[in-house]
């Protein structure tokens, strides 16, 4: 098929949609960033400063049963997989989100060798980091401290 009649077909089915549906696509497309970025904000805004520090102990349910911690293990890892996943779709062109924050916070619920370096890489990027700093601030966080 060439360039052209992709064009065309492409027009054909863009006639199709009816306004009613345009209107509920683009309503979507509102509430899922709107969602996406409250929520993201939500969790960066609650961490402690030193979260990423490697001073920082990590124990999930420590002082649960073995039955409760692994049960909570599986959900919080099913959980990062969901959003490390829907991370890297959000950083698609045209898709709504904070896809790199998205897979930030997806990792921090993940149990995997090397994480705490993953999560250093990402944050040592000055855009991702400064902006992070800078919502912290607007809601009277201290920045947070990377080692």
């Amino acid at each position: 098929m060439t360039i052209k009649g992709m064009n065309q077909a492409l027009i054909a089915m863009l006639m199709l949609i009816e306004g009613r549906d345009l209107i509920l696509a683009i309503a979507l497309f509102v509430v899922t960033f709107a969602a996406s970025i409250g929520i993201i904000s939500f969790i960066l805004i609650k961490l402690p400063p030193d979260y990423f520090s490697e001073s920082n102990p990590r124990s999930f349910l420590a002082d649960y049963s073995p039955a409760v911690r692994w049960a909570g293990l599986i959900g919080k890892n099913a959980l990062g997989v969901v959003l490390v996943l829907l991370g890297i779709v959000m950083s698609l062109p045209g898709i709504p989100g904070q896809g790199v924050l998205t897979i930030l916070l997806g990792i921090m619920l993940l149990d995997l060798p090397g994480k705490r370096r993953l999560e250093q890489k990402i944050l040592s990027k000055p855009r991702v980091l400064e902006k992070i700093n800078r919502l912290r601030q607007k809601f009277s966080r201290p920045p947070l401290v990377l080692d």
